[in-house]
């Protein structure tokens, strides 16, 4: 057990009835660190997430929150504080009032309770809206609020139950940047749960990507994005094709081919011979034919999607296998049908 961990689980096996929802789950997470729980609908992350905070007790192993045992502790036992994806404020009550109550169950004398909720309000911007009601604020007021209400009581782990799902796409990326800001700036231990793969990879320092009760790998966003361990990390953290090929040598270097056709060149450690590998989108790259020195293949835009920033294709090959690509150039974008070029970065590939 490390000295240094906030959270720890032990064999940790969740059951309801007789379905197993979390399977004998191991992982540490470090004091002042923010880890994200990360997965499907279904996978067992915000069973986890009860779990810790007391809300669902374990069927069997051992779970620990600052070096202590909680495994058959309830809510009101553990100095935990959870922002939930309802954000759950009471209407009739203001913003300080909302902040105040976190510290109803702690005995603070109201002198000292005004005192310490003004500070967490400071804290997340928000002294200027004290007097104010919840249905006076916007979404990401009220989230703040939230955030304000469970750092009040200094909570040793601070819990997020997909906290930005009420929000819009705009909206989401600043809060999220708050709540990392945030994290960071009282250097609280913080648990987020979510199923978006772009959410966890902004804010985490390492990311629990959890596969039907199962943890199928733990790393850091840049592990997890350039390194996975299976197919279902690979295809999940990010889009990414998967294409099954040889690796094998072609003149002075390994290349890996798909049928007649070598893809791109290979410098790692694997052996030769057949492979699975995982292409991200934006490794796809159109080129000139006639002008480029780099390994490509023919292919043909089956569909073509502007989004402004980027545009999306669907495009078929010659071996019959769809791929998908991103491409963020400033190029005009090319029609359905169109006959095009394309490389792909070995920088951009996963082999599995």
């Amino acid at each position: 057990m490390s000295h240094n961990s906030s959270v720890i689980f032990k064999n940790v096996i969740k059951a309801f009835n007789d379905t197993q929802v979390v399977k004998s789950i191991n992982f540490e997470v470090d004091s002042g660190k923010l880890v994200t729980l990360l997965g499907p609908s279904g996978c067992g992350k915000t069973t986890t997430l009860r779990m810790i905070a007391g809300l669902e007790l374990p069927t069997s192993g051992e779970i620990y929150i600052s070096g202590q045992e909680v495994s058959k502790v309830s809510a009101s036992g553990r100095n935990v504080g959870m922002v939930f994806q309802s954000y759950a404020l009471f209407p009739h009550m203001t913003v300080l009032q909302n902040v105040c109550y976190g510290l109803s169950n702690h005995k603070s004398q109201k002198s000292e309770m005004l005192d310490k909720a003004n500070k967490a309000l400071a804290t997340v911007g928000l002294t200027h809206l004290t007097s104010r009601f919840p249905s006076e604020l916007s979404g990401g007021q009220q989230q703040r609020v939230a955030i304000a209400r469970s750092i009040v009581i200094q909570p040793d782990v601070l819990l997020f139950d997909e906290p930005l799902s009420n929000l819009d796409a705009k909206l989401r990326r600043q809060v999220r940047q708050d709540i990392r800001d945030l994290q960071q700036e009282i250097g609280v231990t913080a648990i987020y749960v979510t199923h978006d793969q772009e959410e966890a990879l902004a804010i985490s320092d390492e990311i629990i990507v959890m596969e039907d009760g199962n943890i199928s790998q733990i790393g850091s966003p840049e592990t997890l994005y350039k390194s996975p361990k299976n197919d279902f990390v690979a295809q999940f953290i990010g889009d990414a094709n998967k294409l099954v090929g040889n690796l094998t040598q072609v003149e002075e270097r390994i290349v890996f081919k798909r049928d007649e056709f070598s893809l791109f060149s290979y410098q790692g450690s694997q052996s030769k011979g057949e492979h699975q590998v995982f292409i991200r989108p934006n490794a796809l790259k159109f080129v000139n034919p006639e002008t480029s020195d780099a390994l490509h293949f023919p292919a043909k835009v089956i569909k073509s999607v502007y989004l402004g920033s980027h545009t999306e294709y669907q495009l078929d090959t010659p071996w019959g296998v769809p791929l998908f690509m991103i491409d963020y150039s400033f190029d005009e974008p090319f029609s359905n049908q169109s006959e095009v070029h394309v490389s792909i970065d070995a920088r951009g590939v996963s082999i599995v």
